[in-house]
């Protein structure tokens, strides 16, 4: 029977606050794993998450390293000299597997309990959004909507400007909540403002990984409805996802 790995780095900001949450400390981790701030202070760093300083986090002795597919370099899952398990989360099935089998590869109770907790919530869809209602893990509102919009845009960068497709966690959250954003052939498509109607459309814009809620000007300037929402909470899959899942799910 092979052995529950003790020592494990995760190069995966959400996934390192999950650990934590399920009583496991990770031997490293990255410098933007920075959720809970007490606990990860504790935690050496050993790079990015498309970059590492491989002698600190051989250094650090690990029987495992946690990856995830879209959130990591790809060089990271190709080295053979640490066994790793990579992760790949596009929806709220994916993330309950995931827990199921982290679950698993690390013999966890409290993992496991999240799987079981995220399925619950599978069965669960809120009605459409609507501007009178409120707007899931909003920050702010820089412009609200005269009326229900046709479109809604999840902005995630600017230079280019970048949207993120429905088909992605990030969508398939949003769309349990009753918010629908667009739909592109690309996940992560880049895209010209100027071809859609400000009239119709509302822009979504995400705290992270551009900060846009720190750019209230540069949107102010801007001719379209738009709300600062928390990147967090609606992409770092995980424990903190789940939690906010569950309280607009059971609002």
């Amino acid at each position: 029977m092979p052995t529950t790995p003790k020592r494990v780095i995760s190069l995966v900001p959400s996934w390192t606050e999950t650990l934590l949450a399920a009583g496991i400390m990770p031997v490293g981790r990255t410098r933007f794993c920075i959720h809970p701030q007490k606990a990860v202070a504790d935690i050496p760093v050993v790079g990015g998450t498309k970059d590492w300083d491989w002698d600190k986090l051989v250094a650090t002795k690990p029987d495992l390293i946690l990856l995830d597919r879209e959130e990591n370099a790809r060089f990271m899952g190709e080295q053979t000299d640490i066994p790793c398990h990579v992760t790949h989360v596009t929806s709220l099935e994916d993330m309950a597997a995931t827990f199921a089998d982290l679950a698993r590869l690390l013999s966890n109770d409290k993992l496991q309990q999240m799987a079981e907790r995220c399925r619950t919530l599978l069965s669960l869809q809120k009605q459409p959004w609507q501007p009178e209602t409120p707007l899931p893990a909003l920050m702010e509102w820089g412009r609200r909507p005269e009326h229900a919009p046709e479109k809604i845009l999840y902005l995630i960068w600017r230079k280019p400007w970048m949207a993120v497709s429905r088909e992605c966690f990030i969508g398939d959250s949003l769309s349990r909540l009753g918010v629908e954003i667009a739909h592109f052939d690309e996940k992560y498509p880049a895209i010209d403002l100027d071809a859609f109607d400000p009239e119709t459309t509302l822009l979504l814009c995400a705290s992270e990984p551009y900060p846009f809620h720190a750019k209230k000007q540069l949107l102010a300037e801007l001719p379209f409805a738009h709300a600062f929402v928390d990147g967090e909470w609606l992409s770092w899959y995980g424990i903190r996802s789940l939690e906010f899942l569950e309280r607009e799910l059971g609002r």
